[in-house]
């Protein structure tokens, strides 16, 4: 076989050169597929490679990116031996300035998560870091975080590294070759057509940068990215670091908001602008941009400079030497995409890294795992591409990314609701609840009420790692829900019609539970070969083989693919999407049956109207699906609505209610009402990290069955035993903060589990955290400590439900 002839096929095509596409090739080749071309437009690194400053953190405030970054870090130190190929990579550690307790706490919490996960970061006290960088000043600072394997490395050597270790296994780099277009074949297979002839493949993988929106494009879809200007100078030589024994560390002052790093005898200083970020290219891409600049404007960056001085003297006794202005991709909210696309087959993203030179090695090997195994290790929800659905317009992705840009060192407080971009989706009943007074939550793009202030409350949100302004508020609408009756506008539900002669068995074939009955409901679980958990649903039985599925408002694409990718091919299985056509109005609590029967003639007795069950009926000139079912522990009913008379329908349901103490209720009063029933929650108590044996769903799992997706793996842990377990932990004490989510768990001094969620249960009265501990650990009653914003936490393991054990409110 010719060399032009072998470089008409290959199993997996990835568009775009840099770090990440190079790093992608590497991880393939690694695993075993080296049939792999990487093509390259102009030269590897081209694009926002190589300008990257370089910047190697292992922080993150997602227990999973740490992981990712750390993958990366780990293999940065080994690579260029293991591929032959030289490396300037400079280990320094790095110091990362707190100028408040709120960022101390956020810091503490970082620590925590890296502690447990093996990695020795510290908390630093102002002399600490005096010591560990003496030509700083310290004014105004009240601490910092000590990253020991943080530093910087040569990002054209990386890339490099990367494709010569690929190609040594005999994965291929095609340079000066430029997409064009790209086309799916009758056979399945996709045509990559570039001037240079077109090239046949098994699978996509678009790693091209700040480009990857132009390859979108190509197959018809947008995609939501943004090319920010990002610019940082570097100065002449500095006296003082000529005579300097050794290299500083990276040093970040998060609250003024850039990064300080030495740079052979100068210094590097990079600001993320809080006022006057810019974003790029709104109309195009030049066709020519590679190797390129923005042109310089330091305008922007005096009051940082001014700062960095301030702190760092030396900085200000020399010039600049020269000052870098380029382009780096961001999404939305900062994170990358990486993962199959949305309703492609073999196509996968792995692209939009505003950190690409840190995630670059935990990016290659993710998408690598998503190829050759069919998921990551680690479940990456935070970087799936399909978290964004059809919202995410141009006016959204620039809003939101330069709202990103100007706070990206924000504090990440667990309950930060940022305005950009917003209301990207609401629903009817949007303006009656925000004259109400509602805070809203976005949530899959659709607005939610968040919680609605109390009379005579402050109604500004001041998010906090410790209880906030809204405590108070939530409790009130908790109480209302379990005594009286509380209305919820549950938007954005991601809602599923599964039609056809073949839909009982082949949905039978892929949950791990039974199927209901005609007219009853269940939920159940669609789990992986592996027995982890891909999806939730809650699933109505409309007629024999008509059913309705119910999921998370994020997962509307997730489960979508899911469904598709698995339908049978005989054409005797429908899937429709019904989300936008819908929407959900909650009512719930010990009132629920008085108010809705008030509204409808239909019968809601326990015989007629049983829990578990769905029925049609009518409120006013509505028909509706209403399920006796909710999330919040209490008789109540999803009313499932035409989204045309969700207002007559609130209105009704509001007046007839107003006798019974009605109150609306938002998503954190939920949050802590399905805390205290120990409710788990898609994509952070139930990952495919996790089976339902491990995520204490056993009731879930029908073991008699004689076949479905992720049965064999559940039987072989049956009879292994699963090494973690999910259970509910009661925080014995009064302090004024809650566990966060990822807060470890410990017996003694022994790691033993990790929080999946956690809040305040108002009813009981009670900090709840949700965890998933070793299976011996178990038991109700066993005693066991949880460490919150670096405090250890008495926490004893509790018998779920906290709340009603027998569910005889829900079955009232």
């Amino acid at each position: 076989m010719t060399d032009h002839a072998r470089t008409d096929y290959a199993r997996v095509v990835i568009i775009g050169g840099g770090a990440v596409g190079c790093s992608a090739l590497y991880h393939l080749a690694q695993l075993g597929w080296t049939d792999c071309l990487l093509l390259e437009r102009d030269e590897l690194t081209s694009g926002s490679t190589w300008h990257a400053a370089g910047n190697c953190p292992n922080f993150s405030t997602n227990w999973n990116i740490i992981k990712f970054q750390r993958h990366s870090t780990e293999l940065y130190a080994r690579l260029g031996e293991e591929v032959d190929y030289p490396i300037n990579y400079h280990i320094t550690g790095s110091i990362r300035l707190a100028h408040s307790q709120e960022r101390m706490d956020e810091y503490w919490h970082v620590v925590a998560m890296a502690r447990a996960q093996g990695i020795d970061f510290e908390l630093l006290d102002p002399a600490e870091i005096k010591a560990k960088y003496p030509f700083m000043e310290l004014h105004d600072i009240v601490g910092g975080l000590w990253d020991p394997h943080d530093g910087d490395i040569d990002p054209s050597q990386l890339t490099q590294a990367y494709a010569k270790g690929a190609k040594d296994k005999g994965a291929r780099v095609q340079r000066f070759t430029k997409v064009t277009g790209l086309e799916r074949t009758p056979k399945g297979e996709w045509k990559v057509i570039t001037d240079k002839g077109d090239i046949l493949c098994e699978i996509v993988v678009n790693a091209a940068g700040y480009r990857a929106g132009e390859i979108m494009a190509m197959v018809g879809q947008y995609m939501p990215i943004v090319s920010m200007s990002h610019q940082y100078l570097v100065t002449e030589t500095i006296p003082e670091l000529e005579s300097y024994q050794g290299k500083l560390p990276l040093m970040r002052d998060p609250d003024v908001s850039y990064y300080l790093r030495q740079e052979r005898h100068g210094l590097i200083l990079g600001p993320y602008e809080k006022e006057r970020a810019q974003a790029h290219w709104l109309d195009g891409i030049p066709e020519d941009f590679a190797y390129q600049l923005y042109p310089d404007d330091l305008e922007r960056l005096e009051t940082y400079i001014e700062a960095a001085i301030g702190r760092v003297p030396i900085l200000g006794k020399v010039g600049v030497q020269r000052v870098i202005n380029g382009p780096i991709p961001y999404s939305p909210d900062g994170n990358p995409y990486i993962g199959p696309a949305h309703g492609l087959p073999n196509f996968y993203q792995c692209c939009c890294f505003s950190f690409g030179i840190a995630q670059s090695g935990g990016a290659g090997k993710t998408v690598a795992e998503w190829i050759a195994h069919g998921e990551p290790e680690w479940d990456f929800w935070s970087l799936d591409p399909r978290r964004y659905t059809d919202y995410a317009t141009k006016s959204y992705v620039v809003d939101k990314a330069l709202e990103l840009y100007q706070n990206e060192y924000a504090i990440a407080y667990p309950s930060n609701e940022w305005p950009a971009g917003r209301p990207a989706k609401v629903t009817p009943l949007y303006e009656k609840l925000k004259a109400k007074g509602a805070n809203f939550c976005a949530r899959g793009g659709w607005e939610r009420a968040a919680w609605f202030p109390q009379p005579g409350a402050d109604p500004t949100p001041r998010p906090s790692f410790r209880r906030s302004n809204w405590h108070d508020s939530v409790a009130a609408e908790c109480k209302a829900v379990r005594e009286r009756v509380g209305i919820l506008d549950l938007g954005g539900f991601s809602k599923l019609m599964l039609d056809g002669p073949g839909a009982a068995a082949w949905l039978d074939g892929m949950i791990c539970g039974k199927l209901p009955k005609t007219g009853r409901i269940t939920l159940s679980y669609m789990l992986n070969d592996k027995g982890g958990i891909v999806s939730e649903f809650t699933i109505t039985r409309l007629a024999e083989n008509r059913f309705y599925l119910i999921s998370a408002a994020a997962a509307e694409w997730h489960d979508i693919d899911w469904i598709e990718k698995h339908l049978p091919a005989d054409g005797s299985v429908t899937l429709s999407n019904v989300s936008a056509r819908m929407g959900s109005i909650i009512i719930a609590g010990p009132k629920a049956r008085e108010l809705l029967s008030q509204v409808t003639e239909t019968d809601l007795s326990n015989k007629a109207f049983p829990w578990l069950s769905g029925r049609e009926i009518e409120i006013g000139f509505a028909r509706m699906l209403a399920l006796r079912v909710n999330y919040v522990g209490e008789l109540g009913w999803e009313l499932h609505c035409p989204v045309e008379h969700m207002v007559s329908v609130y209105d009704r349901l509001w007046a007839a209610g107003e006798a019974h103490g009605i109150a609306d209720f938002g998503m954190y009063a939920m949050d802590s009402l399905r805390l205290e029933k120990c409710y788990r929650g898609w994509k952070s108590d139930m990952t495919h990290e996790y089976t339902p044996l491990m995520a204490s769903l056993d009731r879930f799992v029908d073991f008699q069955k004689p076949d479905y997706k992720g049965l064999k793996a559940l039987t072989a842990e049956r009879q292994n035993g699963s090494k973690e377990r999910f259970v509910p932990l009661l925080l014995d004490d009064e302090k004024d903060c809650d566990a966060p989510a990822c807060a470890p768990v410990y017996l003694g001094d022994y790691y033993v589990g990790l929080v999946s969620s956690g809040g305040y249960g108002h009813t009981l009265g009670k900090s709840i955290a949700l965890a998933y501990v070793r299976s011996d650990l178990a038991k109700p009653g066993t005693e066991l400590e949880v460490l919150v914003l670096g405090e250890r936490r008495k926490a004893v393991v509790a018998e779920e439900p906290l709340y009603d054990p027998e569910n005889a409110r829900l079955r009232m």
